[in-house]
């Protein structure tokens, strides 16, 4: 599956993220953090749901923080 965000330096929606990590917000939310897969430096999030932030980590896709 893979967990995918926008990257403000490639300008594209969809790029998968490498080595993410999941945090959970100060509010209860879930975040992933990881660097673009295309440009390999700019560091990107997607704001995700607990169910998705779940099978993220129980497949594997991500770890956590």
């Amino acid at each position: 599956m893979g967990i995918t965000g926008y990257c403000v330096v490639c300008k594209e929606k969809g790029v998968p993220m490498k080595d993410p990590e999941i945090n959970q917000t100060a509010r209860g939310g879930y975040m992933a953090k990881g660097l673009c897969t295309k440009c390999n430096k700019t560091k990107m999030c997607a704001i995700m749901s607990k169910d998705n932030a779940e099978k993220a980590l129980a497949a594997g896709d991500a770890k956590k923080a």
